[in-house]
């Protein structure tokens, strides 16, 4: 989904008909993802909530808006809907998509990241690798460099003027190079990600530290 999504972001590159296949592509797993993951929304209504539980479910929200927002637009001025013109062409309702996208892009790597764990776990058990301390290092290395790399990224593409609806003069120049294009995206994201998951581990020490001490530990 996220290459989909980065892919859909090169539309002066594809046009606008392969624009809207990815799009499509991408909605279409997303329909498979929230129906995987049903549970989770079942169980927003029971259980306590703590920071950790407070954050995830906030960004799980913005999220879902933002979504709803970019599956509105994109009805709205879609040209490739077999037998019909676009419903609408408001500029105003084209900026709202793209601002919308934007947003999409960075909260889908701090949903990544906040789930990052998870995901290592498992590639960890996938590929039956056992701790150690030269492969931590290595990847705290590797998160440090791709944070930086992000924060570069993030000035080069102007994305903060993006994220504010204002107008940006940061237009890539397709003619040019493709590569660069897809690779300062892959690092905002990965520069998003790498904040979140650390957010996380810091709010889970937090947790943890915070907790009355037991009858034991007393």
């Amino acid at each position: 989904m996220a290459a989909l999504l980065m892919l859909s972001l090169a539309y002066w590159w594809l046009d606008n008909g392969p624009h809207e296949l990815f799009g499509a592509a991408m909605f279409t797993l997303l329909a498979w993802h929230l129906t995987v993951n049903r549970r989770w929304f079942m169980r927003l209504g029971t259980g306590r909530y703590d920071l950790q539980r407070w954050a995830v479910t906030l960004v799980h929200a913005w999220l879902a808006i933002l979504i709803t927002v970019l599956v509105c637009t994109s009805l709205l001025i879609s040209r490739s809907l077999p037998g019909m013109p676009p419903l609408t062409d408001e500029v105003g309702i084209v900026e709202l998509h793209w601002f919308s996208a934007y947003w999409v892009v960075l909260i889908v790597a701090v949903h990544a990241g906040s789930h990052w764990t998870r995901v290592m776990t498992t590639a960890r058990t996938a590929f039956r690798l056992s701790p150690s301390r030269i492969r931590t290092g290595m990847g705290r290395l590797a998160a440090f460099l791709l944070l930086g790399f992000g924060a570069w990224s993030f000035a080069v593409l102007d994305v903060s003027t993006k994220l504010t609806l204002g107008y940006s003069i940061a237009f890539w120049d397709f003619t040019s190079s493709v590569t660069p294009f897809f690779a300062h995206w892959t690092a905002v994201m990965a520069g998003a990600a790498v904040l979140s998951h650390y957010a996380m581990v810091s709010i889970r020490a937090h947790r943890q530290t915070s907790r009355p001490a037991t009858r034991d530990q007393i």
